[in-house]
């Protein structure tokens, strides 16, 4: 390591976005800490001589919050956290199903309360470092057989827009990253063609352009996808409504 090394904090590291984007920041020289539930993925990958396995589940804050005081004992500091863990269960979001709808509320949205709750008080206090957060584009509107995956993501995108004010005025940058399709283990569930599909390179390269060399709230790519999902947000809902029942709810 060497002594200016910049250092960042990656949940949900063990596959998809996450392990792409730990090993993007590897190949740029920061110290990695990663963080997943599967332990042996983890100790693979901290073979890399910039990366350093912690496991944990976001769901369990004390073990969270435990976490973080590790990394923090072991690398001194810490200049960024992303926070992407997450979880969708294509078959289960077919219908309304209330188990599955807490189980990925707990994992997307709650478990990144904790990640942040865990961090608060050490940005706050340190008045410098930078909190980003994955969810999606898909949290600007409902989409029909998703009950659970989209709610967490719009909860998602509400808390980050709110927290980037808490923290602001603590000097602390708050960012979130709303990917559109990229092919993971998650999105290989999906029973649909998914436009403008990119692999896991092509998002670690836009996340760590969009985190390093930009200052805008919001990292939202593909283009075309950011073009779509910025249209929908402004569209009266009788107008959204009429697309995606002719369109999409098929």
């Amino acid at each position: 390591m060497t002594e200016n090394q910049k250092k960042v904090w990656i949940t949900g590291a063990s596959s998809g976005i996450g392990k792409a984007v730990a090993e993007k920041f590897s190949r740029e020289n920061w110290k990695v800490a990663i963080s997943a539930r599967r332990e042996e993925i983890l100790k693979e990958m901290a073979k890399d001589q910039n990366i350093f396995a912690f496991p944990m589940d976001v769901t369990d804050q004390n073990k969270t919050e435990e976490t973080f005081n590790k990394i923090l004992k072991e690398f001194g500091n810490l200049d960024l956290c992303i926070f992407s863990s997450g979880t969708y269960e294509r078959k289960s979001e077919k219908g309304l199903n209330v188990n599955n709808v807490k189980t990925v509320m707990e994992v997307n949205f709650l478990g990144v309360v904790s990640c942040v709750k865990a961090v608060q008080d050490y940005f706050q206090n340190k008045r410098a470092g930078h909190i980003s957060i994955v969810s999606s584009p898909v949290g600007y509107r409902g989409l029909p057989k998703s009950s659970g995956y989209t709610a967490s993501k719009a909860s998602l995108n509400n808390f980050t827009q709110g927290i980037y004010f808490d923290f602001k005025k603590f000097n602390v940058r708050v960012t979130l990253i709303s990917p559109g399709f990229i092919k993971t283990a998650l999105t290989d569930k999906n029973e649909f063609k998914m436009p403008f599909l990119k692999d896991t390179k092509y998002a670690a390269d836009k996340i760590y352009d969009g985190l390093i060399n930009k200052k805008s709230f919001e990292i939202i790519f593909p283009p075309q996808i950011a073009f779509i999902y910025k249209i929908f947000q402004i569209l009266p809902n009788k107008v959204y409504n009429f697309l995606i029942n002719k369109f999409v709810n098929r």
